[in-house]
């Protein structure tokens, strides 16, 4: 599987055979800017400006925005309620976590989570492979609860996201607390915005650290 990010929380994961599907795409009001990304398939975790705009995609690909099973290509889809904050939605409203098995890799993207999984939920996903993590707090779970969720799900490789970066408008925390959160951790800081994952290259307690696309 190929990681591409393109910022916040938009990622493209592309698998062996070529088939994409891009996660929460983001608008120009966040300072990252997306255009003309061909993808055949995209997530929406929620409906907010920054997770749901389709205008930088090219094409008509299948757009998913629901929970429940779904099929792309090849790709098996799972969306999971959850809320966007710790008050069961009453302050932003629901989230779907979304779970993409991609050439054998359970693939989990928490879009904007703003609460820690229920028991119940962390059984029903299984252990994880690799953890698309908001670590931003203020809209979402913070460094810490990323952190221990990783560990809870046995998250073999975390990436961090919706974060503090130079290019992104919003307040909110950046990677520092997040590193020092994860001492248990190996720390790969890429200076590139794509990376590659395979069954053979996962590796254990990994955090991978991508650099967002220009």
């Amino acid at each position: 599987m190929k990681i591409t990010w393109y910022g916040h929380s938009c990622f493209l994961l592309t698998s062996e055979t070529g088939y994409s599907i891009l996660t929460d795409p983001c608008d120009r009001e966040t300072g990252y800017i997306l255009h003309d990304i061909a993808c055949d398939a995209v997530t929406v975790s929620h409906d907010h400006h920054d997770h749901n705009c389709l205008a930088g995609v090219s094409g008509t690909p299948l757009v998913i925005r629901t929970s429940g099973e779904h099929e792309a290509g090849e790709i098996a889809i799972t969306g999971y309620d959850s809320f966007h904050d710790d008050r069961s939605g009453a302050k932003r409203g629901k989230n779907i976590v979304f779970r993409f098995l991609i050439d054998r890799l359970n693939v989990l993207h928490l879009g904007d989570l703003g609460h820690m999984l229920s028991e119940e939920l962390i059984e029903r996903i299984g252990p994880v492979d690799v953890l698309f993590a908001p670590i931003g707090g203020v809209y979402t779970i913070d460094a810490k609860t990323a952190a221990h969720l990783a560990d809870t799900l046995s998250a073999k490789v975390m990436i961090p996201m919706h974060y503090k970066t130079p290019a992104l408008h919003f307040d909110i925390e950046g990677l520092e607390p997040l590193l020092a959160a994860n001492a248990s951790r190996r720390v790969h800081a890429l200076n590139t915005n794509t990376a590659s994952l395979s069954r053979d290259t996962l590796g254990e307690n990994r955090l991978l650290i991508l650099d967002y696309k220009h």
